[in-house]
């Protein structure tokens, strides 16, 4: 461990390949006093092929607030502790974000250990025309919800996360709200043997995967809608009419985007030009 200050670490884990855990965390997970980690018997699996033998401890969402309090004391009373999830790096779609907001609050010093990141690596391996994208984690199972924010993002590609088995009925909604022609990237597997990314529209992602077995984690990409300069229009001529109005930036970013689901920081950009 290089910061002898810090007592809280993040320590990013594989998302597939156990190559992938860093030296700088193998050693600070064989020093710290305890490891936060979702499920001890997934974490056990790695930390035994490194020779890593310190205490683990549970810390899932369900008793994310209980461990948080725990933990403080802990720290508080001098102890290290190194929080990792079951793949990735933690806080990021994974438990976390609670016990790091309690301790930032309480002045308890924060380090990351940095690795790997489903999102990052899927992002690196596919085509993009611009660097811009927006990421939402897993998405919503209500259907209107999920339509709700693909419109919302529609003017950027946004990135999310997506369970094999939701997956299909996800890209039909896709279908549905953008047209048989929107394009996407999926992966699946990254770091592992069976490693897969797939691009293209989304019926001809559709199509494959109707034959093909969906397994492993899934990180996808929708690409920005072709005709978002329609939309950016479209939310123009509403701004000009609130602005009639004598409404504020800030009250016509909040109108739009929840009459119409609008990105908030977009339209207030754009009500800042006109």
């Amino acid at each position: 461990m290089t910061n002898d200050c810090t007592q809280l670490y993040i320590v990013a884990t594989p998302i597939g390949n156990k190559a992938d855990l860093s030296p700088r965390a193998v050693d600070t997970l064989k020093n710290v006093d305890i490891i936060a980690c979702e499920d001890s018997r997934t974490s056990a699996n790695l930390l035994e092929a490194y020779g890593i033998t310190t205490k683990l401890v549970s810390y899932h969402k369900f008793n994310e607030k209980q461990r948080t309090q725990e933990f403080l004391q802990l720290l508080q009373a001098g102890q290290k502790i190194a929080l990792i999830s079951d793949a990735g790096t933690p806080c990021i779609s994974d438990p976390g974000r609670i016990l790091v907001n309690e301790l930032f609050d309480c002045g308890i010093k924060i380090s990351s250990i940095p690795g790997a990141c489903a999102v990052i690596t899927f992002l690196s391996m596919i085509p993009r025309n611009t660097e811009e994208f927006a990421f939402v984690g897993f998405l919503p199972r209500v259907k209107n919800q999920q339509k709700k924010l693909f419109k919302k993002f529609a003017p950027v590609d946004t990135v999310f996360y997506e369970s094999p088995n939701r997956l299909l009925e996800t890209l039909e909604n896709i279908k549905q709200t953008r047209g048989t022609n929107t394009k996407i990237a999926v992966g699946r597997e990254l770091t592992k043997m069976f490693e897969e990314v797939k691009t293209g529209t989304v019926e001809e992602i559709i199509e494959y995967y109707r034959t093909n077995i969906l397994k492993g984690e899934i990180v996808c990409m929708l690409y920005a809608d072709s005709n978002s300069d329609e939309q950016e229009s479209d939310i123009i001529e509403k701004i000009k009419k609130l602005k009639s109005l004598n409404c504020s930036d800030r009250d016509i970013s909040s109108i739009l985007s929840t009459l119409y689901g609008y990105n908030k920081n977009k339209v207030y950009k754009l009500s800042l030009a006109v």
